[in-house]
């Protein structure tokens, strides 16, 4: 089964019609995208956008063949015109299923928010699941659901939509997921390809033709990624984005409670918040173990609070006890951490406070944290595919 994607873009397109964002801006030649729109096999349109007709013959294609039109969302504006030839659009209630004399099986799928989902099955059975923008998918359940070759979905706006799929073994490993719908979220280019890929996916200009169930070398998304930035950075979100698209993450807060301080009772609600509800929480910095077992993805936030209760553990606060063992005690456990993390099987994001690169601190016991968050970070980097600073909430990738 083959599809020629005659658009990307968000139903109003990229760039948006008189919006002057920063993105907008910038989305020209190849970043500049017109509405979703697919073609399969020259048979099969999945949703009608202007210009189709011209997309399809810059791509090397005709809309003469087409024998079905089917819509997967309502079309704000001025009705679309149907070229001549071409069968009225229609929606398929969910849950049916359409077979096309061309040996080709649609089935409608639930979605979550307004809009409809199709599943495609090819002559010779390959699958294909195409989803509305800002949807996922409804009701899908373990063991009943269909695994699929290829995701077409919106990965940008709807992450958790790929997580559902992923939970319920309908995207695995080798499913290619490529990124449709896209809008003036993410800035074009490089940005783009390393968020699409931290979650196993792609984006393709306008006009590409796939080949569905065939091999497509994505980016292997890093198993070890360390997010380094200053206060307010942006690190945690960047950090928690990685692991939007996967289900059963493990989110591990080494700061505890601090009960009566209202305003790290604050942070700690805003970071809950903000994590996919599907997401579990320990409370620890007994980091090591965690490590050690078999699991699903683990987020830490932060190395900084795990370095300030080991320093508290071993005393580093006090000279005496510092240069009495203390000082050797934290690299015992600095290096107890790294081998974990060398060791571990499982997909690890860490946040890290990047210090050290402004006002000297005024105490012996500041200075101390500093260097040691120093040493710290550059241990747990030697040991990750992936590094990342996070500058005003633009992540550099320093490694990976």
């Amino acid at each position: 089964m083959e599809i020629t994607l005659l658009g990307t873009g968000a139903p109003a397109g990229l760039p948006r019609p008189d919006c002057s964002c920063a993105v907008c801006a910038t989305a020209l030649g190849p970043d500049a995208r017109a509405a979703t729109a697919v073609l399969v096999d020259d048979a099969l349109l999945l949703d009608l956008t202007p210009g189709a007709a011209f997309a399809a013959a810059r791509a090397g294609h005709s809309l003469g063949g087409v024998r079905q039109v089917l819509l997967s969302h309502p079309h704000d504006g001025p009705a679309v015109e149907v070229p001549a030839g071409l069968p009225q659009p229609g929606r398929v209630p969910d849950g049916r299923e359409l077979a096309l004399l061309t040996g080709h099986r649609v089935r409608a799928v639930a979605m979550d928010a307004g809009g409809t989902g199709y599943a495609v099955t090819g002559p010779e059975g390959q699958r294909l699941l195409y989803l509305p923008p800002g949807a996922a998918p409804a009701g899908l359940e373990q063991g009943t659901a269909q695994s699929y070759d290829m995701v077409l979905a919106d990965v940008v706006s709807r992450p958790d939509a790929l997580a559902r799929l992923r939970a319920v073994g309908s995207a695995g490993p080798t499913t290619d997921v490529v990124a449709v719908h896209l809008d003036h979220d993410v800035p074009a280019g490089p940005e783009l390809r390393r968020r699409l890929a931290a979650a196993g996916a792609r984006a393709v200009p306008d006009g590409t033709t796939l080949v569905v169930g065939a091999y497509e070398e994505v980016p292997d998304v890093p198993r070890r990624t360390l997010v380094l930035g200053g206060a307010r950075s942006g690190k945690s979100v960047e950090a928690e984005r990685r692991l939007e698209t996967f289900p059963d993450v493990l989110y591990v807060a080494t700061g505890g409670t601090r009960g009566g301080d209202t305003e790290w009772a604050a942070r700690v609600a805003a970071h809950r918040e903000r994590r996919p509800g599907s997401w579990r929480t320990a409370e620890t910095t007994d980091l090591v173990p965690l490590l050690a077992e078999d699991g699903p993805p683990v987020l830490i936030d932060c190395l900084s609070l795990w370095l300030t209760d080991v320093m508290d553990s071993v005393g580093a606060w006090d000279d005496a006890e510092w240069a009495g063992g203390g000082e050797k005690l934290l690299r015992e456990r600095v290096r107890e951490l790294t081998d974990a993390v060398r060791a571990t099987r499982r997909t690890v994001v860490a946040v890290s406070n990047e210090v050290g690169s402004g006002i000297v601190p005024a105490t012996p016991s500041g200075r101390r944290y500093r260097d040691e968050l120093g040493r710290v970070n550059a241990a747990f980097a030697n040991e990750c595919e992936q590094v990342v600073l996070v500058v005003a909430g633009q992540a550099v990738v320093l490694r990976g």
